[in-house]
Protein backbone atom coordinates (compact mmCIF):
# COMPACT_ATOMS: atom_id res chain seq x y z
CA UNK A 1 0.00 0.00 0.00
CA UNK A 2 1.52 3.54 -1.05
CA UNK A 3 2.43 6.61 1.19
CA UNK A 4 -1.18 8.38 1.85
CA UNK A 5 -1.22 11.55 -0.02
CA UNK A 6 -3.87 14.54 1.30
CA UNK A 7 -5.08 17.67 -0.77
CA UNK A 8 -5.47 20.79 1.15
CA UNK A 9 -6.73 24.24 -0.66
CA UNK A 10 -5.56 27.27 0.21
CA UNK A 11 -7.14 30.42 -0.60
CA UNK A 12 -4.90 33.01 -1.45
CA UNK A 13 -5.96 36.47 -2.32
CA UNK A 14 -7.32 36.40 -5.83
CA UNK A 15 -7.44 33.23 -6.67
CA UNK A 16 -7.13 29.26 -5.75
CA UNK A 17 -4.00 27.58 -5.75
CA UNK A 18 -3.59 23.66 -4.72
CA UNK A 19 -0.94 22.41 -2.63
CA UNK A 20 -0.03 19.12 -2.73
CA UNK A 21 1.43 18.04 0.73
CA UNK A 22 2.85 14.08 0.58
CA UNK A 23 2.82 13.10 4.28
CA UNK A 24 5.25 10.14 4.96
CA UNK A 25 2.70 7.24 6.37
CA UNK A 26 3.99 5.01 9.45
CA UNK A 27 4.64 1.50 8.00
CA UNK A 28 4.70 -1.58 10.84
CA UNK A 29 7.50 -4.03 10.64
CA UNK A 30 6.90 -6.87 7.88
CA UNK A 31 6.84 -10.63 9.46
CA UNK A 32 10.63 -11.18 8.67
CA UNK A 33 12.01 -7.99 10.35
CA UNK A 34 12.55 -8.38 14.24
CA UNK A 35 12.45 -5.61 16.76
CA UNK A 36 15.85 -3.99 17.24
CA UNK A 37 18.23 -5.45 20.25
CA UNK A 38 15.93 -8.73 20.90
CA UNK A 39 17.14 -11.98 19.43
CA UNK A 40 14.93 -13.89 17.07
CA UNK A 41 11.95 -16.00 18.38
CA UNK A 42 12.90 -19.18 19.37
CA UNK A 43 16.70 -18.28 19.90
CA UNK A 44 18.57 -20.43 22.42
CA UNK A 45 19.82 -18.04 25.50
CA UNK A 46 21.14 -20.53 27.84
CA UNK A 47 22.66 -23.29 27.23
CA UNK A 48 25.62 -26.24 28.92
CA UNK A 49 27.97 -28.34 28.31
CA UNK A 50 27.96 -31.68 29.73
CA UNK A 51 30.56 -32.40 32.69
CA UNK A 52 32.23 -35.47 34.25
CA UNK A 53 32.26 -35.91 38.23
CA UNK A 54 32.13 -38.42 40.78
CA UNK A 55 28.24 -38.92 41.83
CA UNK A 56 26.50 -39.96 44.71
CA UNK A 57 22.71 -40.71 45.06
CA UNK A 58 20.97 -39.84 48.39
CA UNK A 59 17.62 -39.80 49.76
CA UNK A 60 16.89 -38.20 53.04
CA UNK A 61 14.07 -39.93 55.64
CA UNK A 62 13.04 -38.63 58.69
CA UNK A 63 12.17 -41.47 61.46
CA UNK A 64 12.48 -41.70 64.78
CA UNK A 65 13.97 -44.15 67.63
CA UNK A 66 11.08 -46.97 68.87
CA UNK A 67 11.63 -49.70 71.08
CA UNK A 68 11.09 -53.47 70.07
CA UNK A 69 10.35 -52.38 65.96
CA UNK A 70 9.04 -55.33 63.74
CA UNK A 71 10.50 -56.01 60.45
CA UNK A 72 9.93 -58.44 57.16
CA UNK A 73 11.97 -61.17 56.31
CA UNK A 74 11.29 -62.00 52.52
CA UNK A 75 11.47 -65.25 50.16
CA UNK A 76 14.87 -65.94 49.20
CA UNK A 77 13.45 -67.79 46.42
CA UNK A 78 9.93 -68.37 44.82
CA UNK A 79 8.34 -71.98 45.88
CA UNK A 80 6.56 -73.75 48.42
CA UNK A 81 6.76 -72.27 51.82
CA UNK A 82 6.97 -74.84 54.88
CA UNK A 83 7.40 -72.96 58.57
CA UNK A 84 8.80 -74.72 61.54
CA UNK A 85 7.46 -74.80 64.72
CA UNK A 86 8.82 -71.34 66.08
CA UNK A 87 6.63 -69.52 68.92
CA UNK A 88 7.25 -65.96 69.13
CA UNK A 89 9.58 -64.92 71.68
CA UNK A 90 10.41 -61.82 73.57
CA UNK A 91 13.85 -63.18 74.03
CA UNK A 92 16.45 -62.15 71.03
CA UNK A 93 18.25 -64.80 69.58
CA UNK A 94 22.28 -65.50 70.06
CA UNK A 95 22.47 -66.29 66.51
CA UNK A 96 20.85 -66.57 62.94
CA UNK A 97 17.85 -68.48 63.24
CA UNK A 98 16.36 -70.64 61.38
CA UNK A 99 12.24 -70.81 61.40
CA UNK A 100 10.78 -71.48 57.90
CA UNK A 101 11.91 -73.31 54.48
CA UNK A 102 11.16 -72.63 51.01
CA UNK A 103 11.25 -75.85 48.55
CA UNK A 104 11.72 -75.34 45.00
CA UNK A 105 12.00 -78.39 42.72
CA UNK A 106 13.32 -80.21 45.31
CA UNK A 107 15.56 -78.09 46.76
CA UNK A 108 15.38 -76.37 50.65
CA UNK A 109 16.34 -72.87 50.83
CA UNK A 110 16.25 -71.79 54.90
CA UNK A 111 14.37 -68.33 55.55
CA UNK A 112 16.62 -66.96 58.96
CA UNK A 113 15.83 -64.73 61.31
CA UNK A 114 18.70 -62.52 62.24
CA UNK A 115 20.81 -62.41 66.16
CA UNK A 116 19.28 -59.59 68.26
CA UNK A 117 15.57 -59.90 67.28
CA UNK A 118 12.99 -63.33 67.66
CA UNK A 119 9.61 -64.09 65.51
CA UNK A 120 7.12 -61.89 65.78
CA UNK A 121 4.79 -64.02 63.21
CA UNK A 122 3.97 -65.92 60.28
CA UNK A 123 2.83 -63.36 57.21
CA UNK A 124 1.54 -66.17 54.72
CA UNK A 125 -0.40 -69.58 55.25
CA UNK A 126 1.97 -72.74 55.53
CA UNK A 127 2.63 -74.81 52.08
CA UNK A 128 1.57 -71.86 50.46
CA UNK A 129 2.93 -70.79 47.37
CA UNK A 130 5.60 -67.32 47.24
CA UNK A 131 7.44 -65.30 45.19
CA UNK A 132 11.17 -64.54 45.70
CA UNK A 133 11.36 -61.51 47.46
CA UNK A 134 7.77 -61.35 49.20
CA UNK A 135 7.83 -61.02 53.12
CA UNK A 136 7.07 -64.54 54.79
CA UNK A 137 7.85 -63.71 58.18
CA UNK A 138 8.12 -60.94 61.00
CA UNK A 139 10.60 -60.44 63.09
CA UNK A 140 10.98 -58.33 66.42
CA UNK A 141 14.04 -56.53 67.17
CA UNK A 142 14.80 -56.75 70.54
CA UNK A 143 15.53 -52.95 71.78
CA UNK A 144 15.85 -50.14 70.16
CA UNK A 145 15.56 -49.28 66.75
CA UNK A 146 14.96 -46.33 64.04
CA UNK A 147 12.48 -46.60 61.89
CA UNK A 148 11.28 -44.25 58.87
CA UNK A 149 8.22 -44.44 56.72
CA UNK A 150 8.79 -44.39 53.36
CA UNK A 151 6.78 -42.96 50.82
CA UNK A 152 5.37 -45.01 48.19
CA UNK A 153 6.98 -42.62 45.34
CA UNK A 154 10.32 -43.82 46.46
CA UNK A 155 9.84 -47.35 47.42
CA UNK A 156 11.44 -48.17 43.79
CA UNK A 157 14.53 -46.12 44.78
CA UNK A 158 15.38 -47.21 47.89
CA UNK A 159 13.97 -51.33 47.70
CA UNK A 160 17.21 -53.40 47.36
CA UNK A 161 19.39 -50.48 46.61
CA UNK A 162 20.46 -48.93 49.96
CA UNK A 163 24.09 -49.81 50.02
CA UNK A 164 24.71 -48.11 52.91
CA UNK A 165 22.49 -45.57 55.79
CA UNK A 166 23.72 -43.19 57.89
CA UNK A 167 21.88 -41.85 60.92
CA UNK A 168 21.90 -38.34 62.94
CA UNK A 169 19.97 -37.78 65.47
CA UNK A 170 18.31 -34.57 66.33
CA UNK A 171 20.76 -32.48 69.09
CA UNK A 172 22.16 -35.67 69.65
CA UNK A 173 24.57 -38.36 68.15
CA UNK A 174 25.84 -38.34 64.96
CA UNK A 175 26.61 -39.35 61.96
CA UNK A 176 26.74 -42.79 62.73
CA UNK A 177 26.27 -46.29 60.60
CA UNK A 178 22.77 -47.79 61.10
CA UNK A 179 22.60 -50.99 59.54
CA UNK A 180 19.27 -52.23 57.24
CA UNK A 181 16.58 -54.66 58.83
CA UNK A 182 14.97 -57.14 56.38
CA UNK A 183 12.66 -55.37 53.70
CA UNK A 184 11.40 -52.13 53.32
CA UNK A 185 7.91 -54.00 52.24
CA UNK A 186 4.97 -53.31 53.84
CA UNK A 187 3.58 -56.15 56.11
CA UNK A 188 0.25 -57.80 56.66
CA UNK A 189 -0.77 -58.81 59.78
CA UNK A 190 1.56 -61.46 61.52
CA UNK A 191 0.02 -64.45 63.34
CA UNK A 192 1.20 -67.28 65.55
CA UNK A 193 -0.14 -70.73 65.77
CA UNK A 194 -1.82 -72.26 68.77
CA UNK A 195 0.92 -74.79 70.00
CA UNK A 196 -0.82 -78.51 69.39
CA UNK A 197 -2.16 -79.63 72.71
CA UNK A 198 -0.34 -82.15 75.24
CA UNK A 199 -1.08 -85.97 74.86
CA UNK A 200 -3.03 -86.50 77.59
CA UNK A 201 -1.61 -89.21 80.16
CA UNK A 202 -3.73 -91.52 82.64
CA UNK A 203 -4.06 -90.30 85.89
CA UNK A 204 -4.01 -92.73 88.97
CA UNK A 205 -7.70 -94.17 88.48
CA UNK A 206 -6.60 -95.06 84.67
CA UNK A 207 -8.50 -92.32 83.01
CA UNK A 208 -7.18 -89.91 80.63
CA UNK A 209 -8.02 -86.65 82.28
CA UNK A 210 -9.55 -83.81 79.97
CA UNK A 211 -7.04 -81.63 77.59
CA UNK A 212 -7.17 -77.91 78.83
CA UNK A 213 -8.42 -75.62 76.14
CA UNK A 214 -6.35 -74.75 72.88
CA UNK A 215 -4.56 -71.47 73.03
CA UNK A 216 -6.39 -69.23 70.28
CA UNK A 217 -5.23 -69.38 67.03
CA UNK A 218 -2.99 -66.20 66.04
CA UNK A 219 -1.01 -65.76 69.69
CA UNK A 220 -0.23 -62.06 69.65
CA UNK A 221 1.50 -61.76 66.15
CA UNK A 222 2.52 -58.56 64.90
CA UNK A 223 0.68 -55.59 63.77
CA UNK A 224 0.49 -54.00 59.84
CA UNK A 225 2.85 -52.01 58.90
CA UNK A 226 3.46 -49.28 55.73
CA UNK A 227 6.28 -48.82 53.92
CA UNK A 228 9.04 -48.86 56.25
CA UNK A 229 13.04 -48.67 56.76
CA UNK A 230 14.12 -50.37 59.80
CA UNK A 231 17.83 -50.10 60.88
CA UNK A 232 20.19 -50.64 64.32
CA UNK A 233 22.67 -48.15 65.57
CA UNK A 234 26.00 -49.13 66.85
CA UNK A 235 25.88 -50.67 70.46
CA UNK A 236 27.88 -47.17 71.48
CA UNK A 237 25.18 -44.41 70.06
CA UNK A 238 22.93 -43.28 73.18
CA UNK A 239 19.12 -43.77 72.09
CA UNK A 240 16.15 -42.46 73.74
CA UNK A 241 12.96 -43.04 72.41
CA UNK A 242 10.96 -41.22 71.00
CA UNK A 243 13.71 -38.73 69.28
CA UNK A 244 14.06 -37.70 66.05
CA UNK A 245 16.51 -38.90 63.73
CA UNK A 246 17.35 -38.26 59.86
CA UNK A 247 18.60 -41.12 57.83
CA UNK A 248 20.86 -40.94 55.09
CA UNK A 249 20.78 -43.72 52.09
CA UNK A 250 23.39 -44.08 49.68
CA UNK A 251 21.91 -45.69 47.02
CA UNK A 252 24.72 -46.13 44.37
CA UNK A 253 27.75 -44.48 43.33
CA UNK A 254 29.22 -43.54 40.34
CA UNK A 255 33.26 -42.18 39.21
CA UNK A 256 33.83 -40.14 36.59
CA UNK A 257 30.89 -39.95 35.10
CA UNK A 258 28.95 -37.71 32.43
CA UNK A 259 26.31 -35.61 33.88
CA UNK A 260 24.31 -32.59 32.90
CA UNK A 261 21.95 -30.47 35.56
CA UNK A 262 18.58 -31.44 36.24
CA UNK A 263 16.92 -28.43 34.09
CA UNK A 264 18.43 -29.70 30.56
CA UNK A 265 16.78 -33.12 31.01
CA UNK A 266 13.08 -34.35 30.35
CA UNK A 267 12.50 -37.47 32.09
CA UNK A 268 14.04 -39.23 35.60
CA UNK A 269 15.02 -42.92 35.53
CA UNK A 270 15.58 -44.85 32.54
CA UNK A 271 15.37 -42.79 29.21
CA UNK A 272 15.23 -39.09 28.87
CA UNK A 273 15.75 -36.23 25.94
CA UNK A 274 17.74 -33.21 25.84
CA UNK A 275 18.11 -30.50 23.27
CA UNK A 276 21.25 -29.88 21.24
CA UNK A 277 22.43 -26.88 20.19
CA UNK A 278 24.01 -26.85 16.75
CA UNK A 279 26.26 -23.91 15.36
CA UNK A 280 23.21 -22.32 13.90
CA UNK A 281 21.67 -21.95 17.85
CA UNK A 282 19.02 -24.45 16.11
CA UNK A 283 17.84 -27.05 18.93
CA UNK A 284 17.47 -30.80 18.14
CA UNK A 285 15.93 -33.17 20.51
CA UNK A 286 18.18 -36.37 21.11
CA UNK A 287 17.19 -39.85 23.35
CA UNK A 288 19.56 -40.16 26.39
CA UNK A 289 20.00 -42.63 28.85
CA UNK A 290 20.20 -41.84 32.30
CA UNK A 291 21.54 -42.92 35.31
CA UNK A 292 22.26 -41.70 39.34
CA UNK A 293 21.38 -38.49 40.39
CA UNK A 294 21.86 -36.63 43.37
CA UNK A 295 18.85 -33.98 42.68
CA UNK A 296 21.28 -31.52 40.96
CA UNK A 297 22.71 -33.25 38.17
CA UNK A 298 22.30 -36.38 36.21
CA UNK A 299 24.52 -38.91 35.09
CA UNK A 300 23.85 -39.52 31.49
CA UNK A 301 25.21 -43.43 30.33
CA UNK A 302 24.66 -42.97 26.98
CA UNK A 303 23.11 -41.11 23.53
CA UNK A 304 25.82 -37.65 24.30
CA UNK A 305 29.44 -37.77 23.63
CA UNK A 306 30.47 -35.09 26.01
CA UNK A 307 31.02 -32.20 23.13
CA UNK A 308 27.92 -31.15 22.68
CA UNK A 309 26.13 -27.43 24.04
CA UNK A 310 22.79 -28.46 25.41
CA UNK A 311 19.75 -26.05 26.00
CA UNK A 312 18.51 -25.18 29.41
CA UNK A 313 15.54 -25.41 29.85
CA UNK A 314 15.34 -29.33 28.40
CA UNK A 315 12.19 -29.94 25.93
CA UNK A 316 8.98 -30.09 26.54
CA UNK A 317 7.62 -33.72 25.98
CA UNK A 318 4.26 -33.94 24.02
CA UNK A 319 1.30 -34.92 25.25
CA UNK A 320 -0.42 -37.73 24.36
CA UNK A 321 -2.96 -36.68 21.62
CA UNK A 322 -6.34 -38.66 22.26
CA UNK A 323 -7.19 -41.20 19.38
CA UNK A 324 -10.69 -40.46 17.42
CA UNK A 325 -11.86 -43.78 18.60
CA UNK A 326 -11.74 -43.02 22.28
CA UNK A 327 -14.65 -41.99 23.17
CA UNK A 328 -16.56 -41.57 26.91
CA UNK A 329 -18.53 -44.78 27.93
CA UNK A 330 -22.05 -44.55 26.47
CA UNK A 331 -21.23 -42.02 23.37
CA UNK A 332 -23.12 -41.89 20.19
CA UNK A 333 -21.77 -41.08 17.34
Amino acid sequence: MGEPVYVRRLLTGTGVSLAVIALAGCTSSGPGEETPGLEPRGTVLTTVKPTRQDLTNRISLAGKVTINPVFGIVAPKSGELRYLQRPPSTTPYDRETWVATIWRKGKPYSVEIPAGAAMAGRLMEDRADVTAGMPVVSARQIGYGIVADIDSAMAYRISGAAKSVEGQIKNGPGPFKCKPLGTIAALPAGTVPAPPPPSPTPDATGNAPQPEPEAPAGGEGSEPTGLQLVCTAPSGVKLINGAAVTLNLITGRADNVLVLPVEAIAGTQGKGKVDVVGPDRVRKTVDVVLGLTDGKVVEIKSGLKGTETVAVPGPNLPTADARPDDQPSGFNG
